[in-house]
């Protein structure tokens, strides 16, 4: 639990770093493979949760 809470937290700081650097091709594509991660993150933070 605490390792998928840690990667929560590492992919909000990644997407937080890059989100405001619209210009950036290359932040963008960060941010957008980090809220990939984030999604998958917390699906599975929902399924140990619930047990």
């Amino acid at each position: 639990m605490e390792k998928i809470i840690a990667e929560i937290k590492a992919q909000i700081n990644a997407i937080l770093a890059d989100i405001d650097k619209v210009d950036n091709k290359a932040a963008k594509a960060r941010v957008r493979k980090a809220s990939l991660l984030l999604e998958k993150a917390g699906k599975e933070y929902r399924k140990i949760s619930v047990k």
